[in-house]
């Protein structure tokens, strides 16, 4: 467990999230989308449901779901070029583009999705930390309420359920030796250990990518890092469900 009564720079306990808002419905062309804040880092989720399904996959009667993943010229503290006019795009982007869509895979069933594709785009508004973390929690919602939009335009079964389990994220690190959940950018670069951690709802593990950014970390460091994370992932999978309760358009 954390250790009790000490407080970081913003406030927070050391096992405290960021003020976290989910903003559904938010672009109005998107089959699903969603406005996603972990405090100062703004992700924009969109998913857009495509009739076929990638060549590799065709006649198999499975449907796919990818992602991608970028920043905007601006979300951090100086300009970024767009890596569109770099004319490549970086390695970082396609890592985190491959994890988004590897995490929100392991909440569904292909067979029952059928033969189409969700693609969602996770926009980078603003950065302060945790941005895949983000991305991924609110991919998610917006995942959910494209794979809705499929069922009530009858391109999915009403009967089907696609869904199996919900999915969230969150970072974890040992800041000053002390073990964080939700790193800031100001915690984060200074993190001794920086680690992400994807979930299910139901607190299975997806991923779990951890470094020692410093001094190597041991089995009981690991286990309290992990104890962090499923408690934060818990507390943003009721406020997924909360947000997907609520009135389309709708926060939580």
């Amino acid at each position: 467990m954390a250790a009790a009564g000490i407080t970081r720079k913003d406030g927070r306990q050391l096992d405290q999230l960021r003020e976290v808002t989910i903003e559904r419905g938010w672009s109005q062309q998107a089959e699903g989308s969603a406005l996603i804040s972990f405090g100062g880092t703004r992700v924009l989720c969109t998913a857009s449901v495509m009739p076929t399904v990638p060549r590799w996959m065709s006649g198999k009667g499975k449907g796919w779901v990818t992602a991608e993943y970028s920043m905007l010229p601006r979300s951090t503290n100086e300009r970024m070029d767009r890596e569109s006019v770099r004319g490549k795009v970086g390695g970082r982007t396609h890592e985190i583009s491959r994890l988004i869509g590897r995490s929100l895979r392991a909440g569904v069933d292909m067979k029952a999705l059928g033969e189409l594709s969700i693609a969602v785009d996770c926009d980078v508004l603003q950065a302060d930390g945790g941005t895949r973390t983000a991305a991924i929690t609110g991919a998610y919602v917006a995942l959910a309420d494209a794979i809705a939009w499929a069922q009530g335009e009858g391109r999915v079964p009403k009967s089907a359920k696609p869904l199996i389990d919900s999915v969230a994220a969150v970072s974890v690190g040992i800041v000053d030796g002390e073990p964080m959940l939700d790193l800031a950018y100001t915690e984060d670069v200074r993190a001794g250990t920086d680690m992400n951690v994807v979930a299910t709802g139901r607190g299975l593990l997806i991923e779990v990518q951890g470094t020692a950014e410093g001094a190597p970390f041991d089995r009981s460091e690991l286990d309290r890092l992990l104890d962090l994370a499923l408690a934060g992932t818990a507390t943003l999978t009721e406020l997924q469900a909360a947000a997907l309760a609520a009135p389309l358009g709708g926060s939580a």
